[in-house]
């Protein structure tokens, strides 16, 4: 589950840095640069979605502030 999540984290931050590179070398209207965008967001959307589900499925639980030592 931990390797899902991380997964995801990686392919967003590469997504990023790609959109980073195609708007400084390209134009900023490049079609590449909204490309990255939209898989950017589509990451994010899947991450958010699979961390709501996996909590009402109780793969995971909320710590209490008192279980942290």
């Amino acid at each position: 589950m931990k390797y899902i999540v991380f997964a995801l984290l990686a392919a967003i931050l590469i997504s990023l840095g790609s959109g980073l590179y195609y708007l400084s070398r390209d134009d900023a209207d490049s079609p590449k640069v909204l490309k990255a965008l939209k898989i950017r967001v589509a990451l994010s959307a899947i991450l958010i979605i699979f961390l709501v589900a996996s909590y009402f499925l109780g793969w995971i639980q909320p710590l209490h502030p008192t279980d942290i030592r």
